[in-house]
């Protein structure tokens, strides 16, 4: 079926349905040695009142900060692992000299920027102990170029942030990353990161123009120095694979100076048959449970111009201009986070979302064809049996069909109408329920098989899914074991990945439960 070219100017259309030597020692003692070996490696000083926090010492604050950049509840349980201590580098040589010090001490790292990793593997590791954090949330520079289109951003900063200072340059630049505030600009890019402008400039990782890494020799590289390869592999690739990044450089896009927003609901009852939904299926543009629909859109222009569209190509929404507000671009982003309207540009600082944090377990499709009557009916019937759940459908085409798969490891982009997002979530560590609710979603992400992409069935690495699978300490099986869920998130790009894992880190000390394995060594 012939696109309609004037649907594809609109960007975002969401429908929302509601192995080294461990010596035992003490955590106070492997500190010590710590601090000690980071004198030896640095010459930039760091306060230790404000840069290292371990429960010995200060259980309340090491607890007040491992909370604090930790989005998912389920891991911060008593039963999870805890870091022996946390280490918030203020330099980018204290970064290098934490891969020098954390190697020659025999310990591991986890490495955390905004804390959204969906099964907490940027603040948790069951794989190794002892395991220490490097809290990146002190690297938190953004300078941005107006005149050149560019910005350098570390990796500590979060998308509000950025999209705050961009502001306060420039009504008409922009940057298309993701909508939740507090996401944090290091991890969010590793997996590619999309954002309510991804049909009109792609992903986030495809406006990078240069990073800064740490690597597993503790040296740090830029985009020349580190090779095209890597740097292929660490825009998509995921995060904790490769290094530890400590800035990107991305390119600024243009956006006009009035975009228009808006949101309807439609019960299921105002759309008993989908007639609403498989049109929005088939124009491959985007939104909730009572059972609810929520259509949520933006458009970079004014509201009579997605009138006219809407009224052409979309009927059956019903969209009126009193359903549409026109505003800035920053203030769109504000409309996207779910901030209530008007709300000042500033909330985009604060350190934490509308949402809050919660307790939750997600999966994640990609759907090549339309989802026919039946299989919408199976996925409200699945919808309304869990108490709290919800499916978020994300708009393909435009941008995204235009990038070739292996252009970034991100490679679910052309024949690709919309991606799947399955959540369930709860607010108790005790909740009797919660076992029931992860069952139920597993259930609703086995039911749909039918309907979304085969051989592989792909998935987000930003939605990271370890029922996928995951890696344990055998290298070699985890090489042959990571090649399904591989696949599943990267395609045919898994094998270079591999190629380049084993190239720039082969001893595998960038490593958690769903890392890029290294590919075993042939021996004769």
């Amino acid at each position: 079926m012939k696109k309609s070219k004037a649907l594809t100017a609109i960007s975002f259309l969401a429908l929302y349905f509601s192995f080294y030597k461990i010596t035992l020692i003490s955590s106070t003692s492997l500190q010590d040695d710590f601090i000690n070996c980071l004198h030896e490696n640095t010459n930039v000083d760091f306060p230790l009142v404000k840069t290292f926090f371990t429960p010995e010492r200060n259980a309340s604050m090491f607890n007040k900060v491992l909370e604090s950049r930790a989005q998912n509840l389920r891991y911060l349980t008593t039963s999870m692992p805890k870091p022996w201590f946390i280490f918030k580098p203020v330099h980018e040589s204290h970064v290098q000299a934490s891969i020098i010090c954390s190697k020659k001490l025999g310990v591991h790292l986890c490495v955390r920027s905004g804390g959204h990793d969906y099964e907490g593997l940027s603040y948790v590791s069951r794989l190794d102990s002892p395991f220490v954090l490097i809290d990146l949330s002190k690297l938190r520079k953004i300078n941005v170029d107006i005149e050149d289109n560019t910005a350098w951003v570390q990796s500590g900063a979060t998308i509000g942030e950025l999209y705050y200072r961009i502001a306060q340059k420039s009504k008409i630049h922009g940057f298309p990353a993701g909508i939740i505030s507090t996401v944090g600009i290091g991890g969010h890019i590793t997996g590619g990161a999309y954002g309510s402008m991804l049909r009109k400039f792609g992903l986030a990782a495809d406006n990078v123009l240069d990073a800064k890494i740490v690597d597993a020799n503790g040296k740090l590289l830029n985009r020349t120095s580190m090779g095209e390869d890597l740097f292929w592999a660490i825009r998509g690739g995921g995060g904790g694979s490769f290094g530890i990044i400590v800035a990107w450089k991305i390119k600024l896009v243009p956006v006009p100076e009035t975009v228009t927003v808006f949101n309807i609901i439609k019960t299921l009852e105002e759309d008993t048959g989908f007639k609403i939904l498989s049109k929005w299926q088939r124009i491959a543009v985007t939104g909730n449970k009572t059972v609810t629909s929520n259509y949520t859109g933006q458009f970079l222009g004014e509201k009579g111009t997605l009138m006219e569209i809407m009224k052409k190509d979309f009927p059956e929404l019903g969209l009126t201009e009193v359903d549409c507000f026109e505003m800035s671009w920053i203030d769109s982003i504000v409309f996207n986070a779910g901030f209530p309207t008007p709300s000042p540009i500033e909330v985009l600082l604060e350190p934490k979302t509308p949402f809050g944090k919660n307790y939750f377990k997600a999966k994640s499709d990609f759907a090549k064809e339309p989802i026919p009557v039946l299989g919408l009916r199976e996925m409200f019937k699945r919808l309304i049996e869990v108490d709290v759940a919800s499916i978020l459908l994300i708009p393909y085409g435009g941008m995204m069909a235009k990038i070739p798969d292996f252009a970034t490891p991100f490679p679910h982009r052309n024949g690709t109408i919309f991606k799947i997002h399955y959540g369930t979530s709860w607010t108790s560590e005790n909740d009797k329920s919660a076992n029931k609710r992860m069952k139920s979603i597993r259930d609703m992400y086995s039911c749909m098989k039918p309907y979304v992409s085969s051989n592989p069935r792909q998935a987000y690495v930003n939605y990271r899914d370890l029922d996928l699978g995951k890696n344990k300490k055998n290298s070699k099986v985890n090489f042959i074991k990571a090649q399904k869920w591989g696949a599943n998130y990267f395609k045919n790009n898994f094998n270079r990945l591999v190629k380049i894992k084993t190239k720039v880190d082969p001893e595998n000390f960038f490593r958690h439960e769903q890392s890029i394995p290294v590919r075993p060594s042939r021996r004769c």
